[in-house]
C-alpha cells in the first residue's frame, strides 16, 4: 500500500518542508509546524511546545507511518529520546509527556553554601563521618563533594564573602539539615557566627549583581546602626515568630526558591512583619517606604508588589502549603499540649465579588447566599487557630468533619479530644461515627425539643479559669437512631426564659462545665471577626482559577423551578376551593335546595377547580421524574472552575502565625497590666507600629523601642523585655543574638511605679479585645 501512495519529491518540496518519507513531511512556517501523513494534515503546533512536538513523534510511531531512523533525523533527536517519549505516553498519556523525571535543570545537585561548608569543615581537620552528622547526610555524600574535581569550580566562592552566611532557609547547615526527633521538627534559627565582612547596609548592589549571577540564594540580613526606625516595633514579635518552627519546617519543604536576592527566608519573614504590620495584601505595600521596611529585615529595601506576588507564585507552585500547615500544628500542639483537650470546628465564608461562578454559600452575617469560598478552621480550647482547611464547592460541616478530624489525630496524636461546633454540624449518625472512632462531640441541639419544666432547673455556681459563672441548668439523657446512641443533653435557662439545650458524650464533666465549654464557643467567632477587620483573612490575594471537578454534583435546579410552579399551582387550588366553598356557604338553600343544583349554578367554579387540581398532580408526577442533583457540567455552559488556593493557604498561614505570636506575647504581658483582657491586642499593636533604635555590637543585635503613649503601657512592655531576651533568639539568617529594651522614661511620667490591678470585666463576645481572643 505505501508503493501506491503519491510521492513527495524532495526537489519540489516548498520551503520550510522537512521529508520525513515518502508518506510522512513536516511543514514549517514561521513558529507554526504542521504534520501531513498522506497528504492529509494530522497534528498542527507551535515550535515552542515541547510536548506537542513528542507527541508529534509518538504519532508517527505509533501509527507506523515512519521508522525510528526517519523521525530521529527529522526532528533531530536521538532513538532513546523516541523510546522514552513512548514509554511515557503509553504509561500516562500527554500529561507524561509533560511531565519531567530527573534532575530539573539548572538545579544545582547541592548547595553552593552547603559545598562551602564542607569546605570549610575539611580545611579545619575534621573527617568525612563527623562532617556528614553535622550535615545530616551520608559519607558517601561527602566523598563525592571533597574530592578534587567535585570542589574546583567552587573556587570561585572565596572572592564572595557573602556566601559564607547565606543560607536558604535562614538557618545554620546543622538546622537546614534538621530532622524530626520525637515527632518535633527541629528549629533553625540562625546561621554559623560570623558577620559577612565588606557590606554596606545601605548599598546591596553587588548581591543583587550575585543573584542575577545565580551564585546567591538569600541575601544575608545585615544591618546598620539607626535612631528612631519606623515599625522596628515588631521585632518584639520575633522570639515568637521563630519558636513557632516556620523557618525550619519551611526550609525542609520547599528546600529554597532558586538563586534570588529575596529568597526563602526573606519572603517568609515579609509576609510575618506585614501580618503584624496589619499589611493585609500585597498590593497594600505600594503604600509603605520599601527602605524604610528594609531596616527592619536587614536589607537595603523591601521586596514591592510585583515581587512579592512571583515569590508567593513560585512557592505556590510547589504545593507545600498544606503540608505547612500540618507540622506547623504539630509543633504548636507539643508546646501548648494543655489546650488541646477541646477543639473548637467551624467555618468561616469568604464572599467572592469577581466575575467568575462560583458555588454559593449561605453568608451568616449578611443573611444572604452569596458566591463564596468556605474555610474550615480548628481551635483550640483558648481560642488560637491551629490548622484551616479549605472545603471543596463549599462543603458543609457534616461531609467536612471525617477529614477534618482524621487530619487533627494526626496532629494531636491519641490523647482524647472533644470536638465542639454548632448546629451546623448536627447528624446523629454523624456523632455514632465520631464517638466510634475516639471523639467525643459537644454541640447545640438542632431542631424541635421539648421545653424542659422552669422548676427542674438547678442554679449552679463555679469559678472557671479564674472566671465566676453562673447558670440554671438542667442535665438529663437524651437517645438517638432508636436508642442504640445514648448521649446527655443539658439545658441552660436564660434570663428571658429562653432555653438552650446542648447535646455532649462527655459524662465525667459536670453540668456548668459542659455549658460553659459550649458557650466558649464565641471565642472563634470573635477569632474571626478579629481576622477579618484586623488582618483582612477576606481579602483576595489570587485572582487565578483552576479546574473543578466537572462531576461534581449540585441539587437540581430544574427542581426548584418544578417547585415554584407547584407552589403557585397550590396557591391556585387554594384560592379556587375558598372561592367554591364561599358559594356553598351563601347558597340559597330555598333556591337550589340540592347539591345537583349548587354544582350546575356554580360549575364555571368546580370545572376551574379540577383544572387546577389535575395541573397539580401533574406538576407534582413531573418533579418525582427528575434527579435530586446532576453533574455540574450539565447546568453550566462556562468552564467549571474554583478559586486557586494555594498562595490564599500560604497568606493564611502567615496570618495565623502572626495571631499566635500576639497571643504568646500576650501571655507574658498580661501579668503586667491591668486591662490586658480588654486592651491587650490593641497595645500590640500599638507596640508593632512603634520607633526603635537599632544597634549592632559584634554579635547581639540591640532594638531599643521608644515609649509607648501611655507610661503603663511602656511599663508594660519594658517588663517582658527580660523574658524574651532569655530566649537567646537569633534574627533569621545571622548570628546576631536579639536584645530587647524600652528607652528609659522621662521623670515625670513615673507617678506610678507599676501597673495597679483592676478587677476582672466580663467578656464582650463582640469586642475583637475581649478575653475571648486568648
Amino acid at each position: 500500500m505505501a508503493d501506491q501512495l503519491p510521492l513527495v519529491p524532495a526537489a519540489s518540496a516548498p520551503s520550510g518542508t522537512v521529508i520525513i518519507n515518502r508518506r510522512c513531511s513536516l511543514h514549517r512556517e514561521g513558529e507554526q509546524r504542521v504534520l501531513v501523513v498522506a497528504g492529509l494534515p494530522v497534528h498542527h503546533y507551535d515550535a515552542q511546545d515541547a510536548v506537542a512536538e513528542a507527541y508529534a513523534m509518538v504519532l508517527l510511531l505509533d501509527g507506523g507511518h515512519a521508522t525510528q531512523v526517519e523521525v530521529s533525523r527529522a526532528f533531530g533527536c536521538c532513538d532513546r529520546t523516541l523510546r522514552r517519549h513512548q514509554e511515557r505516553y503509553a504509561e500516562g498519556g500527554m500529561e507524561a509527556l509533560a511531565r519531567r523525571v530527573g534532575w530539573a535543570p539548572g538545579r544545582r545537585r547541592i548547595a553552593r553554601p552547603r559545598l562551602h561548608e564542607i569546605r570549610r569543615m575539611k580545611d579545619e581537620g575534621k573527617s568525612n563521618r563527623e562532617i556528614a552528622r553535622r550535615l545530616g547526610v551520608t559519607e558517601k555524600a561527602i566523598r563525592k563533594q571533597v574530592g578534587p574535581d567535585a570542589m574546583a569550580p567552587q573556587q570561585e566562592l572565596s572572592l564572595f564573602p557573602t556566601m559564607s552566611a547565606c543560607e536558604p532557609c535562614g538557618s545554620s547547615p546543622e538546622a537546614d539539615a534538621a530532622v524530626v526527633e520525637d515527632g518535633a521538627p527541629v528549629i533553625a534559627t540562625g546561621t554559623e557566627p560570623g558577620t559577612p565582612p565588606g557590606l554596606d547596609p545601605l548599598d546591596r548592589t553587588w548581591d543583587r549583581l550575585m543573584a542575577c549571577a545565580g551564585l546567591l540564594d538569600d541575601a544575608v540580613p545585615v544591618f546598620a546602626d539607626a535612631e528612631t526606625v519606623p515599625g522596628a516595633g515588631v521585632l518584639f514579635a520575633l522570639p515568637a515568630l521563630v519558636a513557632s518552627g516556620v523557618f525550619g519546617i519551611a526550609g525542609r519543604l520547599y528546600r529554597g526558591i532558586g538563586p534570588a536576592f529575596y529568597g526563602l527566608r526573606t519572603t517568609l519573614l515579609v509576609l510575618l512583619l506585614m501580618a503584624l504590620w496589619r499589611i493585609g495584601r500585597p498590593e497594600t505595600l505600594k503604600e509603605r517606604d520599601p527602605q524604610t521596611l528594609g531596616r527592619v529585615l536587614g536589607l537595603d529595601r523591601a521586596p514591592e508588589v510585583k515581587t512579592l506576588r512571583r515569590k508567593l507564585t513560585r512557592l505556590a507552585g510547589l504545593h507545600q502549603a498544606e503540608r505547612l500547615g500540618q507540622e506547623l500544628a504539630r509543633l504548636r500542639v507539643q508546646h501548648r499540649g494543655r489546650l488541646m483537650g477541646f477543639l473548637y470546628v467551624d467555618g468561616h465564608v469568604r464572599v467572592y465579588h469577581g466575575k467568575r461562578c462560583l458555588p454559593k454559600a449561605h453568608v451568616a452575617r449578611m443573611r444572604l447566599s452569596l458566591p463564596a469560598t468556605t474555610d474550615y478552621w480548628v481551635n483550640d480550647a483558648a481560642g488560637d487557630p491551629l490548622f484551616v482547611v479549605t472545603a471543596p464547592a463549599n462543603a458543609g460541616l457534616v461531609k467536612m468533619l471525617p477529614p477534618l478530624l482524621r487530619q487533627a489525630r494526626e496532629i494531636v496524636g491519641e490523647r482524647r479530644v472533644t470536638i465542639v461546633f454548632d448546629r451546623g454540624g448536627w447528624s446523629p449518625r454523624l456523632f455514632a461515627q465520631l464517638i466510634a472512632e475516639g471523639f467525643d462531640i459537644l454541640t447545640y441541639w438542632k431542631g424541635r425539643c421539648h421545653a424542659v419544666p422552669p422548676a427542674l432547673f438547678v442554679r449552679r455556681e463555679a469559678v472557671i479559669e479564674g472566671r465566676n459563672v453562673v447558670y440554671h441548668l438542667n442535665d438529663q439523657p437524651v437517645e438517638f437512631l432508636g436508642g442504640k446512641l445514648r448521649l446527655r443533653r443539658v439545658t441552660r435557662l436564660g434570663e428571658d426564659g429562653h432555653q438552650t439545650p446542648i447535646v455532649t458524650s462527655r459524662t465525667d464533666l459536670s453540668d456548668i462545665e459542659v455549658a460553659w465549654r459550649m458557650f466558649e464557643r464565641w471565642r472563634q467567632e470573635n477569632f474571626f471577626k478579629y481576622m477579618r477587620q484586623e488582618f483582612l483573612l477576606d481579602a483576595l490575594c489570587d485572582y487565578r482559577v483552576e479546574p473543578d471537578d466537572p462531576t461534581r454534583t449540585v441539587p437540581n435546579p430544574a427542581r426548584r423551578d418544578m417547585d415554584r410552579q407547584i407552589a403557585a399551582a397550590r396557591a391556585e387550588v387554594t384560592r379556587l376551593e375558598q372561592e367554591y366553598g364561599a358559594a356553598a356557604i351563601n347558597n340559597p338553600e330555598r333556591k337550589r335546595p340540592t347539591m345537583r343544583g349548587f354544582k350546575i349554578a356554580h360549575g364555571k367554579i368546580g370545572k376551574a377547580l379540577r383544572a387546577a387540581r389535575q395541573r397539580q398532580r401533574e406538576l407534582e408526577q413531573q418533579r418525582r421524574a427528575l434527579p435530586q442533583r446532576v453533574p455540574v457540567r450539565d447546568i453550566r455552559t462556562e468552564a467549571v472552575v474554583k478559586l486557586a488556593t494555594e498562595r490564599k493557604h500560604l497568606t493564611d498561614l502567615a496570618k495565623m502565625l502572626a495571631f499566635q505570636a500576639e497571643s504568646d506575647l500576650l501571655a507574658l504581658i498580661g501579668p503586667h497590666y491591668a486591662r490586658a483582657d480588654q486592651e491587650g491586642r490593641t497595645l500590640l499593636h500599638e507596640l508593632f507600629h512603634a520607633d526603635a533604635s537599632i544597634r549592632v555590637e559584634t554579635d547581639t543585635l540591640h532594638v531599643t523601642l521608644a515609649p509607648l503613649s501611655a507610661p503603663h503601657r511602656t511599663l508594660a512592655v519594658q517588663a517582658v523585655c527580660q523574658a524574651l531576651n532569655d530566649t537567646a533568639t537569633l534574627f533569621p539568617g545571622t548570628s546576631l543574638r536579639l536584645h530587647l529594651a524600652v528607652a528609659p522614661l522621662p521623670s515625670s511620667s513615673m507617678a506610678f511605679p507599676g501597673p495597679r490591678p483592676a478587677p476582672q470585666a466580663a467578656p464582650d463576645p463582640d469586642r475583637p479585645d475581649s478575653p475571648a481572643q486568648g
